[in-house]
């Protein structure tokens, strides 16, 4: 099977374990050096309305893809994710 990244966006990530609804697919991270991708990334969800930022995004390693499916990707765990600390107008102010 393949997966444009425009078709690979709209499919929503969930954990095996638990059943936790991750997120959808915001952007990908790509491996320079091997030239293959490292992680999917998951956005935060906006915090009041966008004017305290974003909370931290969310990314899953390559390797913790269980099964890419027609409409959700299953992977490993949520402790599998690692967090990616956004800065925020609000963290400018309290630095």
């Amino acid at each position: 099977m393949t997966c444009r990244l425009a078709e690979l966006r709209q499919k929503e990530i969930i954990c095996v374990r638990t059943g936790a609804r991750l997120g959808f697919v915001g952007d990908v991270e790509v491996d320079t050096e091997n030239a293959r991708l490292a992680s999917l990334i998951v956005y935060g969800r906006l915090r009041w309305f966008g004017f305290l930022g974003r909370e931290e995004d969310l990314m899953v390693r390559w390797e913790d893809i269980e099964l890419i499916g027609e409409e959700a990707i299953l992977v490993r765990s949520g402790t599998a994710c690692r967090r990616r600390k956004k800065n925020t107008l609000l963290s400018f102010f309290t630095e």
